[in-house]
């Protein structure tokens, strides 16, 4: 089986031009490759500078907890409105579509709230290398919520149209629940190394001596 044959035995059949559909994945894999250098680089970047004599962790609020559940919780929606359209239950894509994207919006306003619990403690974006690197890492991941949000309100648009077929969203959903699963391996990786890389770890992974 060719992979175009593949990705519409995965996503049903396919009511626009299939190399739409097969150009579309294959600019998601790339898009999320360069996302991943450059959130690669910003961690390197963030170890090396906790190694720093001047380094401090910063204690992360309990609200990053809530927003780590939500965004969880949207890409496992995602993926069940994508299962749903492909079963060609429109009412059950519908619902689950929209629980995803609750789920990013709650991820975003969780995340600024942490942002406003954190600046009330007088955790500055300057001064210290882990409060600068949090509010960096936290902004970069939310741009590319907020770019997947806007991706997922399209998908939405057209799921809410009267002749909607789910058939015919079964694709697009797919894609988008990709990426929300992309988006919380990224987070997962940067909430463990804000949460758990302290100056001493991070000095023996450069090979700093204290």
């Amino acid at each position: 089986m060719n992979g175009g044959a593949a990705l519409a035995g995965r996503y049903g059949r396919w009511p626009e031009p299939r190399a739409a559909a097969i150009a579309a994945g294959i600019g998601l894999w790339v898009f999320m490759g360069v996302a991943t250098a450059l959130f690669s680089l910003f961690l390197v970047a963030y170890v090396m500078r906790m190694s720093g004599s001047d380094a401090v962790q910063i204690a992360l609020p309990w609200q990053l907890w809530l927003s780590s559940a939500l965004l969880a919780a949207g890409s496992v929606a995602l993926q069940r409105s994508a299962a749903a359209a492909r079963g060609l239950l429109l009412r059950d894509t519908r619902r689950w579509l929209l629980a995803g994207g609750l789920g990013a919006l709650g991820f975003l306003a969780v995340q600024w709230w942490a942002w406003a619990v954190l600046l009330a403690a007088q955790v500055m974006p300057a001064g210290n290398p882990g409060g600068s690197f949090f509010y960096l890492l936290t902004a970069v991941h939310g741009l590319h919520v907020a770019g997947g949000v806007a991706a997922w309100a399209w998908t939405a648009r057209a799921a809410w149209q009267p002749a909607a077929d789910p058939a015919s969203l079964a694709w697009r959903i797919a894609l988008c629940a990709r990426y929300w699963h992309f988006l919380l391996a990224v987070w997962v990786v940067l909430f463990a190394a804000l949460g758990w890389l302290t100056p001493e770890v991070a000095r023996f992974i450069c090979g700093v001596s204290s």
